[in-house]
């Protein structure tokens, strides 16, 4: 029987839990509906705290390097991170420009090359050719003017044949061009100072972006300090297991995919140099940053590369696209499992229902954070399932018998 005094601690216990555990969802839901109602600027921060995130191992790793008997500081880290990026953006920048210039004038080249070789006589033959290659294939389609004079004639007799003018379509669409070009000059300079604005509000987005993921980093042990406070302490031990199912998953998922997206952008550039495709460091730079968005990334990247081999012959095509997929064969069996780990494993109808909602929602930039997000959200379900289930049963030892002693 409980005395008394014993009954009414417990029930003043009882309630000075509630009211704690009040005030702390008080204060979740509130910020829930902070962020929910400036959910308009929680990119730039978000994408601050993915950068803090990113770089935190390297941070790390620096801090624990000792001057004159003294540990680096973290500001100090994270400017030597900040200068070694910027260095390579530099350098990225000085091998880009030159050859997307190099390969931009040579697409001027071929184009102005091939404009002059469309002659009277040139447009003939192409048309005679392209009629023989379908007529081969049983359409009969009229390109040349000597095939327009018998469709015409066959049109007369009740014979079906398509027709078309090949000559007078270039011609139409160059002077359709032309005017074109000559009506909307003054959008095109338009257009021009919305790129150089848009440029700039970018570069000043980085700068800020930075910033605030330098400031989340200095302070991460503080931020992580000021979040403990916020959960119960009877919580602190599941708290603690979640978070390190959260960073298990987001380790493999973002710092994983960015080595792969190198990895990816580097083998693609070798395949394109040794099959002789044109504008390869264009090609697998474009492959390397769409890599950073799983599966659509890849697909979107892979088409103008196999297009551009096709122009140059089917066989080196069918080459390119064979490499193509054994890099990404490379990557599924053998990166995906060994950089990114089963912890940050997610189903392919997860990543993509993931990437199609973060485009509906924030566009680009949502299917960039769509990932990450769903692997966080995967992981707190994950944990929240596994602590639903019952425990096991422990068996109670079995006391052993004593030995029974043998009388005489």
């Amino acid at each position: 029987m409980l005395h008394p005094l014993d009954s009414s601690t417990a029930t003043s216990t009882a309630a000075e839990r509630r009211r704690r555990m009040l005030l702390l969802g008080g204060l979740w839901l509130s910020m829930v509906v902070a962020l929910f109602a400036f959910r308009s600027v929680v990119m730039p921060f978000a994408g601050a705290a993915l950068i803090a995130y990113l770089v935190q191992p390297l941070v790390a790793r620096i801090t624990r390097v000792k001057v004159a008997g003294r540990p680096v500081p973290r500001w100090v880290a994270i400017l030597l991170i900040y200068a070694g990026f910027f260095v390579g953006v530099y350098l990225f920048f000085v091998a880009l420009v030159p050859q997307l210039y190099l390969e931009l004038a040579r697409v001027s080249r071929d184009a102005v090359a091939f404009a002059n070789t469309l002659t009277p006589e040139h447009v003939q033959e192409l048309a005679q050719r392209a009629e023989t290659w379908l007529s081969t294939r049983g359409i009969p389609v009229a390109l040349s003017n000597r095939a327009l004079e018998g469709a015409d004639a066959a049109a007369h007799n009740g014979q079906f044949s398509l027709a078309l003018d090949l000559e007078q379509l270039l011609g139409d669409s160059v002077k359709r061009a032309s005017s074109l070009v000559q009506e909307n000059l003054g959008d095109i300079v338009n257009v021009s100072r919305s790129i150089v604005a848009g440029v700039a509000a970018g570069v000043f987005m980085l700068f800020f972006v930075l910033m605030v993921g330098a400031f989340f980093s200095i302070d991460a042990q503080a931020i992580r300090s000021y979040f403990g406070t916020l959960i119960p302490h009877e919580y602190a031990h599941d708290a603690r297991q979640l978070v390190a199912r959260i960073d298990s998953s987001l380790a493999g998922v973002v710092r994983g995919q960015v080595t792969i997206c190198i990895v990816n952008g580097a083998l693609t550039f070798i395949g394109l140099l040794l099959f002789g495709v044109k504008f390869a460091f264009l090609l697998a730079t474009i492959a390397t940053l769409f890599s950073l968005i799983p599966i659509f990334g890849t697909i979107l990247s892979s088409v103008p590369i196999v297009l551009i081999a096709l122009a140059d012959g089917f066989q080196k095509g069918l080459a390119i696209l064979a490499w193509i997929v054994g890099i990404h064969a490379l990557e599924a069996y053998f990166l995906n499992p060994k950089i990114m780990g089963q912890a940050a494993h997610l189903h392919p109808v997860i990543v993509a229902f993931s990437l199609i909602a973060g485009e509906r929602l924030y566009g680009l930039v949502g299917a960039l954070f769509a990932v990450p997000v769903a692997a966080i959200l995967v992981a707190c379900f994950d944990y929240a399932r596994l602590k639903a289930q019952p425990r096991p049963a422990v068996a109670a030892p079995v006391a052993a018998e004593p030995p029974v002693r043998s009388e005489g």
